[in-house]
């Protein structure tokens, strides 16, 4: 809905700058995928992958509908990898994705549509590829600072499943919705997924079992090798200043966009309603108007020339305390009061305190 969407694209935002910042290189993928391309990696065969979901076209032609995308990247660059000079190269993309989850539930934490930033990473070396690897795994984190969960968000060691023998690294914010069991390490804040839970994988990790500390984590982004699985398939190859051909080595790199909604919904919220960080809150400031309607509009323009994002509720049906209730329930930042009883200053109060505080009309924006 239009106050969600703000969020949901809040949150795209913060994500694309932090891939940008590191090198990433946006683009749009189809999200229908056809068959030969997945038949190549060995991929299409529901016995193989078990959550497509496949269509087809009234020719017959058989589709899948996007749940990753790492064939149809591989496949786009085959045009434009084939020297050591083109690499390495880091490619993302926002997107929907479609997952046949047998255990959907929980609303946006865990549903069969979703949206995700896929990013692959392409490098030319295995020193290169953990070059970027660690280069995306550091710009998470600073995702996870920037929506506020970056204190309760702990980078996770994981099963690397078919793709590789070494770890997948996830990343689980603390909280009791979780479905995830993770073991803590607060020194060091790193963590232990239970699937790998063993006391061979501790001792490579040269963590001690008494040193954790178990919780339960929703994983907000993952990021895995990809070894050449991909590149090898479906033949893209890069040639080095010799002219010999060389395996191109892959990193994955996902984020749970729509999740995070859901995440920062769950984890904030309190006994009045949501509670947005201002990062990624739909507005900035909750406007009311108690029979002040003239000096509130004049409030608007002055904060909206000056770029800051007002949600002004001008319902004339409705009383100040319905109003105060709303603007609680929705959870911006700063909610702004208009009335006579202010006179020529108005009431001020932060979503995260209990009280208000009267300032000069003239200064909310250095309040802010």
């Amino acid at each position: 809905m239009p106050l969600g969407k703000r969020v949901l694209d809040k949150i795209s935002q913060i994500v694309r700058e932090e891939m940008n910042a590191i090198g990433g290189q946006e683009v749009q993928m189809t999200v229908l995928q056809p068959r030969e391309l997945w038949e190549k990696t060995d991929r299409w065969d529901d016995k193989k992958v078990d959550n497509w979901f496949k269509t087809k076209l009234a020719s017959g032609t058989e589709l899948g509908v996007g749940l990753t995308h790492e064939e149809p990247i591989v496949d786009a660059l085959k045009d434009f990898v084939s020297s050591y000079k083109d690499l390495p190269i880091y490619v993302y993309q926002i997107q929907s994705k479609f997952r046949n989850e047998l255990r959907a539930k929980s609303g946006l934490l865990r549903g069969r549509e979703f949206m995700m930033k896929d990013m692959y990473s392409l490098a030319r070396t295995q020193e290169e590829h953990e070059e970027l690897y660690e280069k995306a795994a550091e710009a998470y984190c600073r995702v996870y600072e920037r929506l506020g969960i970056g204190e309760i968000t702990y980078r996770t060691y994981a099963d690397g499943g078919i793709f590789t023998k070494r770890f997948s690294d996830e990343f689980q914010t603390i909280s009791d919705i979780g479905e995830d069991t993770i073991f803590v390490h607060e020194q060091r804040k790193i963590a232990v997924n239970k699937e790998i839970m063993t006391d061979e994988n501790l001792g490579k990790l040269q963590i001690k079992r008494e040193e954790l500390v178990e919780k339960r984590g929703v994983e907000v982004g993952n990021i895995f090798p990809l070894e050449t699985k991909y590149t090898d398939a479906l033949d893209v190859y890069y040639t080095d200043e010799k002219g010999e051909k060389h395996s191109i080595i892959m990193g994955c790199y996902g984020i749970g966009v729509s999740r995070l909604v859901g995440m920062l919904a769950e984890h904030f919220a309190d006994e009045r309603g949501l509670v947005w960080p201002s990062s990624v809150a739909p507005f900035q400031v909750y406007l009311i108007s108690i029979g002040r309607d003239e000096e509130a509009e004049k409030i608007y323009d002055d904060l909206t020339n000056r770029g800051v994002e007002v949600l002004y509720d001008d319902r004339a049906d409705k009383k100040p305390g319905e109003k105060f209730a709303d603007a609680d329930l929705i959870g911006i930042p700063l909610r702004v009061v208009v009335s006579e009883k202010t006179g020529n200053k108005v009431e001020v109060k932060k979503r995260t305190e209990k009280d208000p505080e009267l300032i000069e009309a003239d200064t909310i924006f250095e309040y802010l």
